[in-house]
């Protein structure tokens, strides 16, 4: 069976949105707060990784503070 690539079927797809029929749904209030509770778990996911990473985040901009245990090496040479 031969798979058929994106522009084959673009047709198919436009063809079936033609064809459909009309919903007549609504959001109901609680859409909205779903919505806005996945909007600001993303922000705080993304606050999360940037605090946890945030060492290889200003050294990929090239801006990266040494630490102060580097400074407590002993070389036993």
């Amino acid at each position: 069976m031969k798979k058929r690539s994106h522009l084959e079927k673009l047709p198919i797809l436009l063809f079936s949105m033609l064809l459909s029929t009309p919903a007549y749904a609504y959001l109901d209030p609680g859409t909205g707060s779903i919505l806005l509770q996945g909007l600001l778990g993303g922000i705080a996911g993304a606050a999360v990784f940037l605090k946890l990473y945030w060492h290889k985040f200003m050294s990929f901009f090239g801006r990266n503070k040494p630490d102060a245990s580097d400074d407590n090496i002993d070389d036993k040479n």
